[in-house]
């Protein structure tokens, strides 16, 4: 998977188990708990969109 050009930083709170969890899982693929969140957040756009989703495409739909 290709990174994208520009970055933007997401902070969220999570319950400290549910981090100690998930970064133990991440760790046994060998990606990092950013790249996971990426992969994450890409499949969701994907999902709700309906289609691939494009560098540069916003996807925003115009109200």
């Amino acid at each position: 998977m290709a990174m994208e050009n520009r970055t933007a930083r997401l902070t969220i709170l999570v319950d400290p188990e549910k981090k100690t969890v998930f970064e133990r899982l991440c760790a046994e693929e060998d990606v990092t708990p950013s790249q996971m969140l990426r992969k994450l957040i890409r499949e969701y756009i994907e999902r709700r969109l309906g289609r691939p989703w494009k560098p540069g495409a916003s996807g925003e739909r115009h109200k």
